[in-house]
């Protein structure tokens, strides 16, 4: 009975052994290694969902504001001014800096002149400036010059120009900036001598700004060297200036 009890006691462990479900090593590393599906997986995608939203929230809003840019860079706005030298301010001063008889480099001509509105119904402002002589044209009986300056509007703001000013024909000058209602500013502008120095017509082609005052846009006179301000203008009596004309 000893014997028997002995062997009992050495087969019992191999049966437990035998009775528990034997599963294969990697089977049940697989089955921990499983991510868990439920909830808390659905939370952690939600802010990527949310992100995308307004992502594509916030790429609708920069396209339209970029069309209505593009719509206000293309548009092409004229404004008509006349600038007159009415012998009143002391311009145009000439340096002669090159120290010779006649126009040559190097000589600068600060000046300033009254500009009013392209029908002359108002006086709008002053230009102020300099001109830099680059090259006198004795065949054409004038000068080359380059040109810095700018036209002042009141409370409109300013326009700033640069380019060629020949004194015996026609001209564009760059438009490169401006302040107030001319805030980012830019395209070109046409300068007409009428009787130079004194009479000039010009035509701004404006891109990148906002509808202009109507207060700016009467229709001009046409050109000629004959044009004159309205008496009221040139008085400067109410209603025939801009607010706060700069002077």
């Amino acid at each position: 009975m000893a014997y028997a009890g002995s062997v009992l006691k050495t087969i019992s462990p191999s049966l437990k052994l035998a009775a528990s479900p034997m599963l294969p090593a990697t089977l049940s590393r697989a089955s921990l290694a499983m991510p868990l599906k439920g909830p808390s997986q659905f939370l952690a995608r939600s802010p990527k969902m949310v992100s995308s939203s307004v992502s594509k929230r916030q790429f609708s809003c920069k396209s339209e504001a970029g069309s209505a840019d593009d719509s206000r860079a293309s548009k092409v706005q004229e404004l008509h001014v006349y600038e007159i030298n009415e012998r009143d301010r002391g311009s145009p001063a000439y340096l002669r800096l090159s120290q010779k008889s006649v126009n040559s480099l190097g000589d600068l001509v600060p000046f300033s002149n009254k500009v009013y509105s392209g029908d002359l119904q108002k006086r709008v402002g002053i230009t102020a400036g300099i001109c830099i002589l680059i090259q006198n044209k004795p065949e054409k009986k004038g000068d080359r010059y380059e040109a810095i300056y700018s036209f002042y509007f009141g409370d409109y703001g300013h326009l700033a120009v640069q380019g060629p000013y020949l004194t015996y024909e026609d001209t564009y000058l760059a438009v490169t900036g401006g302040s107030g209602v001319f805030e980012g500013a830019y395209g070109q502008v046409k300068l007409q001598q009428l009787i130079f120095p004194f009479k000039l017509f010009y035509t701004f082609y404006l891109k990148g700004i906002k509808d202009l005052p109507e207060e700016l846009l009467g229709k001009p006179v046409d050109p000629s060297p004959s044009v004159e301000p309205a008496p009221a203008a040139k008085a400067c009596e109410p209603g025939h200036t801009i607010s706060n004309f700069t002077d």
